[in-house]
């Protein structure tokens, strides 16, 4: 199987060419605005360009039997590049995958299209509401990805909760700066919500279902998440032990907190966006059971293991992370007048 993957230096893109290189006859090949870093298979054809570019993207269609779709705009992103890369850079994939006659094509969305659902575990067919740029544009790559479906193109799409493990920094870095310098870490409320997240590596197991199953199946939608989590308090608290300053999580209250969040968005004096601050004290839960019962997805990590596996990883990289800053789930985000209030936990 010869398969592209957009957003092939990213976190999620990384981790899969790590994972697809190491599979007998697949042939990979990447196309992402960023050069591939650390280590990844080498056999694998890079291609650097923007999926906004219709040539660039034609001539990483060619012979390509599979594409999965990581390449997005992140929410730290202008509206305009999310609305841009998100949205039309997605159409210009999917009609050039159809011109070119690709067996299938895998969407990577996100539960962020459910904003902030009124009731848990969300299900597929429930309302999509997205909170923001980023969870609207992909409700509308959504919609064309429905189309080709509806063109008789098989696309599957995948709707992760947030993913984690080795090499994830972004918003978690904030959690993981705060514990690795002796730090307690605030949650919204008293945390004792659900909060479920997703190791990268059982997202990546998924993708693979979606690339091998059978087309009549595999052509829908399907939620992904971890099957083990507990409480945000409970999980995050995990983090804060391993690190072995005896520090606690701190409950702050959640509505002024969440009015101060959203002044320093608004400021860019914060890292954290609306989507975070506005579930982080609710219960944030989807329901697995259709991709498990269709596509026989059996997720093998829980919360507290991916997020253990990441931290460990963060210690261990830490003089080579610290001051790359940037707007990718791969780089520190920066944490803005947050860095003051560290000083305060």
């Amino acid at each position: 199987m010869r398969v592209l993957v957009t957003g092939g230096a990213g976190f999620l893109g990384i981790n899969l060419v790590r994972r697809l290189g190491g599979r007998p006859a697949t042939v990979l090949r990447s196309l992402d605005i960023a050069r591939l870093e650390g280590s990844v298979p080498g056999s694998v054809e890079e291609i650097t360009g923007d999926i906004r570019d219709r040539q660039v993207v034609r001539r990483a269609m060619e012979s390509v039997d599979a594409v999965v779709h990581c390449a997005a705009a992140l929410p730290l992103y202008r509206r305009e590049d999310i609305r841009s890369t998100d949205v039309e850079g997605t159409r210009i994939l999917l009609e050039e995958a159809f011109r070119k006659g690709v067996d299938r094509f895998v969407f990577i969305s996100s539960t962020a299209v459910y904003g902030v659902p009124e009731r848990v575990p969300v299900l597929e067919a429930d309302p999509l509401v997205g909170v923001g740029p980023y969870g609207r544009a992909k409700i509308l790559a959504e919609q064309v990805c429905g189309e080709y479906r509806a063109r008789g193109m098989n696309v599957p799409v995948l709707r992760p909760k947030s993913f984690i493990g080795p090499e994830r920094l972004g918003v978690f870095s904030l959690l993981f700066d705060w514990a690795a310098d002796g730090k307690g870490f605030p949650v919204l409320g008293r945390g004792g919500n659900r909060y479920q997240l997703l190791d990268v590596r059982d997202l990546c197991e998924a993708v693979l279902l979606c690339l091998e199953g059978g087309p009549s199946a595999v052509s829908d939608v399907f939620n992904i998440g971890a099957r083990e989590f507990s409480t945000i308090r409970a999980d995050f608290q995990a983090v804060l032990d391993e690190a072995g300053f005896g520090r606690r999580i701190v409950s702050i209250p959640e509505r002024p907190a969440r009015a101060a969040l959203r002044v320093l968005e608004v400021l860019h004096l914060s890292p954290v966006y609306r989507w975070v601050y506005d579930t982080a004290g609710k219960e944030s839960v989807v329901s697995i059971e259709k991709a498990e019962r269709v596509l026989g997805f059996r997720p093998r990590y829980s919360n507290r293991e991916a997020l253990l596996a990441n931290f460990r990883w963060y210690l261990a990289n830490r003089a080579l992370v610290s001051g790359r800053s940037g707007i990718s789930h791969r780089s520190e985000w920066k944490q803005g007048v947050l860095k003051i209030a560290k000083a305060l936990f």
